[in-house]
């Protein structure tokens, strides 16, 4: 009989994305209003260019209504009028003519068919009131489109990290590694991996935390930070007697209840602008005793080669530890792997 394995919950997708689902809050219209901005610039793209046209549209309307009945207010669409008599909107007969003129007012510097005359105030400042309110409205929804485009969460997509994690050693240490590469040619500087453990917890007091957060440390070579990330690395944490994962095992991996949170910050060369990119790994995407296969290669003509069709790729470590584990355990584990 086989064992159905059992959902692992996840607080951060493969992905980078939150999973975390927010309900039962009160007023949460009003909270979005107030920060209209970020309200605006996190909008889908489908809703953006629909606000983005109808920005112009309704405006273009509402202003032509308003014209029209200006217009109409001040006698210019009465039949029997005096032969030297001035409307206030020359041409706008009709809502038509005066949806026009609005668009016109709002486009253009300068008018042709259609103007407005110097006989009616009002509508002179309507005009004013108009170019004003519109002015601002249109350099607002341009510059959220804009900051839509620029965000650097757009650069953060094009950081791979690998499938899988895995946990071997390195310098004679038991260590945790994933590897982390920059899909394009601009390069990121300043580059730091951090790590958060995600796991329940009760406290001294007997107060149960389903989410509890503990730091984690991730070393390239000897140092924390990466002066640039040009090349596929190789980031470790040391399972030792003050990390959050001490007392690992290849017996309890597969039954420890958590989630690695891994976050990679960095500048972006080209703008100077931060990014960050995450992953997660829960235990079944941990793999005890392997380590990640070679990505660089040097070829004839003096050149370096990143092979990503082995970015993913894992084998079985050598050390004469991990060799004489239960090999029992090792497959479990490759059938994770696979699926």
């Amino acid at each position: 009989m086989t064992m159905s394995k059992p959902v692992q919950r996840r607080i951060v997708s493969k992905d980078g994305h939150n999973n975390v689902r927010i309900d039962n809050v009160e007023g949460m219209v009003k909270l979005y209003l107030h920060d209209i901005w970020t309200t605006v610039v996190d909008m889908k793209w489908r809703y953006k260019l629909t606000l983005f046209a109808s920005t112009f549209v309704m405006t273009w309307f509402f202003f032509g209504v308003i014209f029209y009945f200006i217009s109409m207010g001040n006698g210019d669409f009465e039949e029997m009028l005096p032969a030297n008599y001035t409307p206030c909107v020359v041409n706008a007969k009709t809502l038509t003519g005066a949806f026009l003129f609005s668009l016109e007012s709002q486009t253009t510097i300068g008018y042709g068919f259609r103007y407005i005359s110097e006989e009616c105030p009002l509508a002179i400042f309507t005009l004013v009131a108009q170019l004003v309110i519109t002015g601002l409205a249109e350099i607002f929804v341009t510059g959220a489109f804009l900051a839509k485009l620029a965000r650097p969460k757009k650069r953060a997509e094009t950081i791979k990290f690998s499938r899988s994690a895995v946990v071997c050693r390195r310098e004679g240490k038991l260590c945790i590694m994933v590897r982390v590469a920059n899909m394009r040619k601009s390069l990121l500087v300043q580059c730091q991996l951090t790590g958060k453990l995600l796991h329940p917890k009760e406290t001294q007091e007997g107060e149960k935390t389903l989410v509890h957060q503990s730091s984690m440390s991730f070393y390239m070579d000897s140092s924390g930070e990466c002066p640039f990330l040009i090349l596929p690395l190789t980031f470790y944490h040391v399972l030792d007697e003050s990390s959050p994962l001490a007392g690992l095992t290849a017996e309890n991996l597969l039954t420890r209840d958590f989630e690695l949170l891994v976050t990679l910050n960095a500048t972006m060369e080209s703008t100077a602008a931060t990014c960050q990119s995450r992953t997660s790994y829960v235990p079944q995407e941990i793999l005890w005793g392997y380590e990640f296969k070679p990505v660089l290669f040097s070829t004839n003509s003096s050149r370096y080669v990143a092979d990503f069709s082995f970015f993913d790729k894992v084998q079985a470590s050598g050390d004469s530890v991990f060799l004489s584990n239960n090999m029992e355990k090792l497959k479990l584990e490759e059938e994770y792997k696979k699926e």
